[in-house]
């Protein structure tokens, strides 16, 4: 099948990857954009584990105000030099992560950074929930599990759906940022203020 320059923008459109990368995906699998968008994906991701744990004393502090002046957000994204940290990519990442807290009001980065206590007080309430709703133990569990992923992606950053193309979540889009740039990249800290509203656990 012959790979057309069409189907490799559009693969690039999906994925972020290179040209190259993306002609080579399509001819091995016969020009199938499923497949080969997965193959970039868990590629990239296979990239990002390697660097995983790595330093990321570099980077930038970026900040968003939105157009009426009453919502912002300050970030730290951080990288392993300043060479990275320079890139259009890296900003242009720092700003999309920085658009989407200011959007969707997401308190923390990572699931690890939510309070174990706060996970299982929701835990029970969905549970209980669930065993009102008449459901046996067993599916009640299950629907707890559900719940529970909902409730994640409320409070994690990383966890949610780009609201520019929910195809993605912000921790695949840094995940793919970290294979094309090459080194790890961090989210350290966040701040979102707007007016009237209260402080949030990642702004205390």
């Amino acid at each position: 099948m012959t790979i057309t320059a069409k189907m490799v923008k559009e693969l690039r459109d999906l994925t972020g990857v290179g040209p190259l990368d993306c002609k080579n995906a399509l001819e091995q699998f016969g020009g199938d954009m499923d497949k080969a968008t997965n193959y970039l994906r868990e590629k990239g991701m296979a990239k990002a584990a390697k660097k995983a744990g790595r330093a990321t004393n570099e980077g930038i502090v970026h900040a968003y105000v939105h157009h009426n002046n009453r919502l912002g957000v300050m970030l730290e994204l951080n990288c392993e030099t300043d060479f990275v940290a320079n890139t259009e990519q890296f900003r242009s990442l720092a700003n999309d992560i920085a658009l989407q807290i200011a959007n969707l009001g997401a308190q923390y980065v990572k699931r690890e950074d939510i309070p174990s206590a706060l996970v299982e007080d929701e835990r029970g309430v969905q549970r209980r929930r669930a065993l009102e709703e008449g459901k046996p133990e067993a599916v009640a569990d299950r629907i707890v599990e559900g719940r529970m992923a909902k409730f994640y992606e409320d409070l994690v950053l990383f966890e949610q759906s780009f609201i520019k193309d929910d195809s993605v979540t912000i921790g695949q889009m840094v995940t793919q940022a970290i294979a094309d740039l090459g080194e790890n990249i961090t989210l350290s800290r966040f701040a979102r203020f707007a007016v009237g509203e209260a402080v949030g656990p990642e702004e205390e």
